[in-house]
This record gives structure tokens, sequence and C-alpha cells, in this order.
């Protein structure tokens, strides 16, 4: 009875966590605010749409996140207080988590999302690039 129960408060414990970690709320940036960063040249940007679409229009600067997580700590600057944007593809994926949560385990504490995503990104007129 004690191992069952010691088992059950295990299980509810790790959903709590889980559950605590889908909850993770990352501010969002504006489409002005992304703009000028990148223009400073002040944000390490994470596409998270995968490599077919990162090859065909990305946000200038982007990375491809499905390319590089495995080596993330080398793409991110060394200042954990840098300015980190991940998004995806609009306002309903919430696929940008995956690159949200990656930086912010690595001790990123100014980490936030890009909700209109590229498909916001191109139909205001912003230019993408185009991978190789």
């Amino acid at each position: 009875m004690i191992i069952m129960k010691n088992t059950i408060l295990s299980l509810l414990l790790a959903l709590g966590t889980l559950t605590a970690v889908a909850d993770t709320q990352f501010a969002e940036i504006s489409t002005a605010d992304l703009k000028q960063a990148i223009k400073s040249r002040q944000v390490v940007l994470l596409d998270v749409n995968g490599t077919e679409s990162w090859q065909k229009g990305h946000i200038p600067s982007a990375l491809n996140f499905a390319a590089v997580k495995e080596e993330l700590t080398k793409k991110l600057p060394a200042d954990k207080n840098a300015l980190v944007v991940a998004y995806c593809g609009n306002e309903h994926c919430g696929a940008y988590r995956a690159a949200a949560l990656a930086a912010q385990n690595l001790g990123y504490k100014n980490v936030k999302h890009y909700a209109k995503g590229i498909q916001g990104w191109v139909k205001i007129g912003e230019t993408t690039e185009k991978g190789s």
C-alpha cells in the first residue's frame, strides 16, 4: 500500500512538473520591436517551421531551429540576457515553444515569441530570406 501511494505521489509530481513546463508563457514581441532588433542586430531568431519551410523563406537572420538545435549553445550569444525570439507559422501555432524552452533551459532570460509567425511577417509585406 505504501509503495502504491509513493508511486501515485511520484506520478502526480511528474505530471505537475510537465504541466508547469507546458504552461510556461513567453512574452510576445511586436513586429515594430522585432524589426528594430533585427536592424540593430540585437536578436537571435529561431524559426521552428522545419527545414523545408526555412529554405523557402524565413525572417531575415533567423536560424533554422531543426538544423541547429543540437548545437544551440554554440549558436546563441554568451550573454544570457540577449534577446532570443522564437516563431513558427502563425498565431495558431505552438511549435515555437520547443525553441523558446530550449533557449530558456540554457539560461537565457530574455526569450520572446513572435506570435504572427512567418505568415504574419509575409502578410504585412516584410521580406524574407531564402536558405540554402
